[in-house]
């Protein structure tokens, strides 16, 4: 009984980590694929934050 319950949690866990990983992986991908348009953005947004917070 103990046995089984052992092989059950090892197999959720393993699961679990593989998961997450590829999950990582997938993310750094796209990071990588939109990386130019990412920084575009970004700089975009802090800049009209910036001209905004100077007019207040």
């Amino acid at each position: 009984m103990i046995q089984k319950i052992r092989n059950v949690l090892k197999r959720n866990e393993g699961m679990g980590v593989i998961e997450v990983i590829l999950i990582i992986v997938v993310l750094i991908g796209l990071v990588i694929i939109f990386k130019s348009q990412i920084v575009s953005l970004v700089n975009n947004i802090l800049s009209k934050i910036a001209s905004q917070a100077n007019s207040i």
